[in-house]
């Protein structure tokens, strides 16, 4: 039966974002809702010898009602800024010679207005890394009705989807019983117990950007969708 899951883009996000990607058939970036400020749109976390450094796009906020995929950086230098706070605190990382090209060229030639795209970019990117296959589409692609349940209700059965799989903090409001009356069943990721691995910078912290997974070890081998 086939998979599918539905979640906001954010900037270069944590491991358990990619094991949601990788335990489904298709993933819906969900950028038809609000922006959210000092959220994980547009920002993310690495690790410092100072302990953790939020790295944030610049972007416009232009009306409350704003959505993600109307947002617009309002600073086109921050690539580069941000490049640089990696190389600055990642050279002595085990794999950063083998991913330093790709990252590099990633940033270096990112030059997308809006801040969806540049998700998607790095999305697209890490996803190739871990040899991930799913197919990515946008939640423009279709038609949204209903209140909150509803649409992403709409998106399974648009998809032909029997599965939703979902991050466990929807639990908050999604409607299951309104899932299972349209015979999708609904699946809740597990995101406790993630294997520690040798990071940079001690104490370890799971919650940061998966760039520190993948710069430090051989990533797949601490995701949970790849065991």
């Amino acid at each position: 039966m086939k998979k599918i899951a539905i979640c906001q883009s954010n900037y270069i996000p944590w491991k358990g974002y990619f094991d949601l990607i990788n335990s489904v058939d298709e993933f819906i970036l969900y950028d038809d809702m609000q922006f959210t400020k000092a959220d994980w749109r547009n920002r993310n976390r690495i690790k410092t010898p100072k302990g953790l450094q939020w790295f944030t796009i610049p972007v416009y906020r232009n009306k409350l009602s704003q959505k993600i995929n109307e947002t617009k950086v309002s600073d086109k230098k921050w690539a580069i800024k941000h490049w640089k706070q990696i190389k600055q605190n990642y050279s002595k990382a085990k794999y950063f010679i083998k991913y330093k090209d790709i990252f590099e060229e990633l940033y270096l030639t990112c030059d997308e207005e809006y801040l969806s795209q540049i998700n998607y970019k790095f999305m697209t990117a890490i996803n190739e890394i871990l040899e991930i296959k799913t197919k990515i589409r946008f939640s423009s692609e279709f038609e949204l009705v209903g209140d909150q349940t509803e649409k992403l209700i709409n998106i399974c059965k648009q998809c032909n989807a029997h599965i939703y799989i979902s991050g466990p903090a929807a639990k908050n409001y999604f409607d299951e019983q309104l899932a299972n009356k349209e015979n999708i069943q609904v699946k809740w990721m597990n995101y406790e117990n993630y294997k520690e691995y040798e990071q940079l910078y001690p104490p370890f912290e799971h919650g940061v950007t998966i760039l520190d997974l993948i710069l430090n070890t051989d990533a797949t081998e601490f995701m949970k969708s790849f065991t």
